[in-house]
Formats: C-alpha cells, sequence, structure tokens
C-alpha cells in the first residue's frame, strides 16, 4: 500500500515520551506507523499498542510494523480505556498523539479531505461512520453552519458562505469539493495573502464530521488516567483549536486547586497529576522547509506524578 506520511517532530517527540525499553506505550494516532516504527524500534520486551479509525492507516502500520511487539485496534482514540481493558492493560509507560488529518489522507482525492481536488464531498477518517461532508453542507441549517464555519473555522465570512450553501442547495445538491470550492470562491472578498478562500471551511467540516474537538479533552484525560506515576503523554497539535484544549486541559491536571480565586482557602481537594514538560516545542526551521506541512505543529508533553486522588481538607 502506497500510504505516505511524514511524521513530524519525531525524533522530539519520541526523545521526551519513552523512558523504559520495556514498558508499555501508546500511539492513539498511528496513522502510517511513522512514529510508531520509531518508538517500536527502541523496545526490548517492551509493548506498542497503535490505534487509528482508518483501516487503510491500519493495513500501512501492519506493513510498516511487521516484525515488532505490536498490536493493532481499529478503533476510535475516543475508546482508550476500552481498548486497554480489552487487552488486561491496566497501566502504560506512555501515550502519544498526533493530532489531525494525515498527509496520505489528504492527497487520497477520493477522501475528499483536500480542497485542492475535485472529489465526492466526504471527509470521514472512518467510511463506516454515518456523517460524512455531504450531510453536513447539504442537510445542515443555515445557523448550524454558521457556527461551525465560526467555532472550528475561525472563518470570519461565516454568514455568507453559509447563506450562499443554503441558496445553492435549494436547487441543487452540493455533491463535491470542486462545487463547494467555487462557491466558497464566490461567496468571499480575494484578499491578498490569505491563503486558500477554503482552507477554513474545509477544516471546519473536516473536525464537525469526524469530531476531532469533542473528544479530546476526555481522550487526554482517560491516558493520564492510564499512565503509571513516571509515564509521559506526548500531543502534537496543527491549529489552535486543538493546540487550546490541550494546553487548557494539561494546566487543569498539572495544578492542585482549581477553586475560584476569590475564595480564601480551597475546597475543591483537586490534586495535580502531571508536571508540565516545558513549553510547547515547534518544528525546527530544517523541518518546515523539508516539510512545510509541519508550519503549524505544536508538541506538548507532560509526566505524570501521581494519581488524581483527591488530598482530604
Amino acid at each position: 500500500m502506497d500510504y505516505k506520511h511524514t511524521s513530524v517532530m519525531l525524533d522530539e517527540a519520541i526523545d521526551i515520551l519513552m523512558t523504559d525499553e520495556r514498558g508499555i506505550y501508546v500511539d492513539g494516532t498511528v496513522g502510517g506507523g511513522g512514529h510508531a516504527r520509531a518508538m517500536a524500534s527502541r523496545l526490548d520486551g517492551g509493548l506498542l499498542i497503535g490505534i487509528d479509525r482508518d483501516q487503510e492507516a491500519i493495513d500501512a502500520a501492519a506493513d510498516r510494523l511487521s516484525g515488532f511487539n505490536v498490536r493493532l485496534v481499529r478503533s476510535n482514540f475516543s475508546r482508550f480505556d476500552e481498548i486497554l481493558d480489552e487487552l488486561s492493560i491496566d497501566r502504560i509507560d506512555g501515550a502519544i498523539f498526533d493530532l489531525g488529518v494525515s498527509s496520505h489522507q489528504i492527497d487520497e482525492a477520493s477522501r475528499g479531505f483536500s480542497y485542492m481536488h475535485d472529489a465526492p464531498l466526504d471527509m470521514r477518517m472512518d467510511i463506516r461512520q454515518q456523517l460524512s461532508a455531504f450531510d453536513v453542507v447539504n442537510h445542515y441549517s443555515e445557523d448550524q453552519l454558521v457556527k461551525i464555519f465560526s467555532e472550528y473555522g475561525e472563518e470570519k465570512f461565516s454568514k455568507r458562505i453559509a447563506r450562499a450553501i443554503v441558496e445553492r442547495r435549494r436547487s441543487t445538491e452540493i455533491k463535491t469539493t470542486g462545487d463547494l470550492v467555487e462557491l466558497i470562491k464566490g461567496s468571499v472578498p480575494a484578499l491578498k495573502g490569505a491563503g486558500h478562500p477554503a482552507k477554513r471551511v474545509f477544516q471546519a467540516i473536516r473536525i464537525e464530521v469526524n469530531n476531532e474537538l469533542g473528544v479530546l479533552d476526555g481522550v487526554l484525560r482517560s491516558a493520564v488516567n492510564r499512565l503509571k506515576v513516571g509515564g509521559r503523554l506526548a500531543v502534537i497539535t496543527f491549529h489552535s483549536l486543538e493546540d487550546r484544549i490541550v494546553k487548557t486541559t494539561f494546566k487543569e491536571l498539572a495544578t492542585d486547586c482549581i477553586c475560584p480565586k476569590d475564595l480564601p482557602v480551597c475546597v475543591c481537594g483537586h490534586r495535580a497529576q502531571i508536571k508540565l514538560l516545558g513549553r510547547a516545542r515547534t518544528p525546527s526551521s530544517q523541518e518546515i522547509k523539508n516539510n512545510p506541512r509541519a508550519k503549524s505543529a505544536k508538541l506538548r508533553a507532560a509526566e505524570k506524578i501521581q494519581s488524581g486522588v483527591e488530598r482530604s481538607i
């Protein structure tokens, strides 16, 4: 299978993540197996679990990881706890999540992720799921479209674009990415240096179709709960919405008291479970030059310091 994907900040992520060559590690977004292979090659008696909802990714990872002690699971990483339970694994030494859409999914025109190729409106990371980009574009109300374009795409022309979509579909369905791109281009002014006019809308629809942000906070908490003390979690994000969730969740999990600041004493009993491993890391200029898609990436990492047992107050 020709599954092409260049892993971002590969060495930085694996160096900070792996602390025990005999440990159990999880790649929650295994993709084509780039980070996973680097992790597996450092293990000596350990185990790597690779999770992905995309069957093409699982097949590619199986080829790339042949010969290593790896268990591959086709599932959404939102089932993190259930997957470990099914494998009879209680605690792990580390987990990594490389978020967003893969290069292969973007470049595979038939998947409908790219505004650069004309293809059926799809954008499903798992073809078994029902909701597709076609459903969002052709069946969401104008208010719903405005909401997702604004919140998930941070598109300032959300109302114009949503109105144009609704008006068009009164006479004909919007079936392809090309149809949608032309509609967007006709709805917004051409702004110099603003990039492709469809970029933000396509991002928003993809996030909605795959519920990318809705499960993120929960899976980060699940991963932290499953870590052994000293275990580590690494997360690579590619846009501000993802990064904001990761940053906020990490900050809360690394804080002892989360009471309102105007309370004179702590009443929440919240106890820090992790410590942050420095500030967010970004790709080197050389990596960005070699792989322009890495430009917006950020790597955040944390280490488990104790369980989340509430302290007595």
